[in-house]
């Protein structure tokens, strides 16, 4: 074991050394970066998708889920889409030294708040390589050092990602050892990284929930936590129906293994019959499995065009659960208070929607839903760093301390006073002026 702690200690000492000299970098610097790794990925994807397959062909072998193998895969567009990220990193503004605000204080002191970075963020993660980027990518521009853990499954494509990263950094002159990665899969590593108190200034969990929980109860350092996504659509009875059949549609189909989509759809009784046939219909044949509710179920079994399509009886436990695949729970509600309920009782506080045309609602749904990102009329889907304009994101908080949502750049910098003063001291309280005349 003292082996591994040298190694981990080596890892965060070098990152820990480089912040004083990260914090004053020009945004160029840091643009340049970027926009370095861009063109690597470009004249490198070839590598990086043998790479990629190398990874896909084992979780085959090893049997796991579609859903998990989805994330994992690199192609052209998702490719294109890390690239994308990087430029997007690159032509936003930099947060870092920014005065948000100042004041004068009586005395003449001068108060304000400057945005700094957190310092050296350590982020663990399964499956899917483009985080590496993305959370690389936002700890450059943020000026933070980052210790990246990702997942066994995805190992040598994140350690190709990683020697990308740093020779992007190495030839725009941006430390190249602000970015460590740890290319040991041993969990251990992560609980002797998560003592380090002191070292490390905060630990970013992305993963299932039995790792996010693992780290909070195991961690010495802060955690920003990023829990499932048991993400609601509530079908109001005053709903646009054609709107509601392209955004449950979206939201489940589009891509099911990520944390944004629906996972609960809630439907109002006064408009069941009306859509519940055709949505099932259109869910059925993009192989979509419900598990409803007795209500819901009965009206699709009794209906003989709705043979095809897979339906089971929901279990409680269903409402709970994150499917992260083309499954998708039922519940039909008698109110829009009852609607609130459901989503208070079996919600994550991630994201969830409403669809209304009653502005009153809409505004109350707003109001009174608890979660990170809250929609009117619009899929879950979008609740991602680049998608709200961010860039990209290191994750999205379902916590209420320091970060909400999706994490960028921001989020990634905290604010300290700065003071600017002409020799005030408090209470007026002085060196006595026979001190100063004394001649010593």
């Amino acid at each position: 074991m003292q082996g591994v702690k040298e190694y981990l200690e080596e890892k965060v000492l070098r990152a820990r050394a480089t912040l004083r000299k990260l914090v004053s970098l020009s945004t160029q610097v840091k643009n340049s970066a970027l926009l370095e790794i861009a063109k690597l990925l470009e004249e490198r994807r070839e590598e990086l998708k043998r790479e990629n397959e190398r990874d896909v062909e084992f979780a085959r072998e090893r049997g796991l889920r579609s859903s998990l193998i989805d994330r994992l895969l690199l192609n052209d567009r998702r490719i294109d889409g890390m690239i994308k990220v990087l430029r997007d990193v690159a032509s936003l503004k930099d947060p870092v030294g920014e005065i948000i605000k100042m004041w004068s204080l009586p005395n003449g002191l001068k108060v304000g708040r400057m945005r700094v970075p957190l310092g050296l963020i350590l982020v663990i993660y399964e499956a899917r390589p483009n985080v590496t980027v993305e959370v690389s990518a936002l700890c450059i521009k943020s000026s933070n050092g980052v210790i990246l853990r990702g997942g066994r499954e995805a190992l040598n494509t994140n350690k190709f990602l990683v020697e990308l990263i740093r020779e992007g950094c190495r030839r725009a002159g941006y430390p190249e050892d602000a970015i460590q990665f740890i290319d040991n899969t041993d969990r251990k590593l992560v609980w002797e990284l998560l003592k380090m108190e002191g070292k490390i200034d905060l630990a970013i969990p992305r993963g299932g929930e039995s790792l996010i929980r693992a780290v909070s109860e195991n961690a010495k350092i802060p955690v920003i936590k990023h829990y499932k996504g048991v993400c609601n659509i509530y079908v109001d009875e005053e709903a646009n129906l054609e709107k509601a059949y392209h955004i449950v549609y979206n939201a489940k189909v589009q891509r099911p293994s990520v944390c944004n989509a629906v996972e609960n759809l809630i439907i109002h009784k006064k408009v069941l019959r009306e859509f519940l046939p055709k949505m099932a219909y259109i869910l059925g044949k993009a192989g979509v499995e419900l598990r409803c509710d007795k209500e819901s179920y009965e009206l699709i079994r009794s209906n003989p065009k709705l043979s095809f399509v897979k339906v089971k009886e929901a279990t409680e436990e269903d409402y709970y659960e994150e499917f992260l695949d083309l499954i998708l729970a039922v519940k039909v509600v008698n109110s829009f208070e009852e609607a609130l309920d459901f989503i208070e009782k079996y919600g994550s506080r991630h994201s969830d929607a409403i669809i209304t045309e009653n502005y009153t609602k809409a505004m109350r749904f707003l109001t009174e839903v608890d979660s990170s990102s809250v929609y009117v009329n619009a899929s879950t889907r979008f609740t991602d760093g680049n998608e709200f304009g961010l860039g990209a994101e290191m994750g999205i908080s379902t916590d209420k301390i320091h970060a909400r949502g999706p994490m960028a750049l921001e989020e990634l910098t905290i604010p300290k006073f700065i003071i600017f003063g002409n020799g005030q001291v408090r209470d007026n309280f002085k060196v006595p002026e026979e001190y100063l005349r004394e001649e010593v």
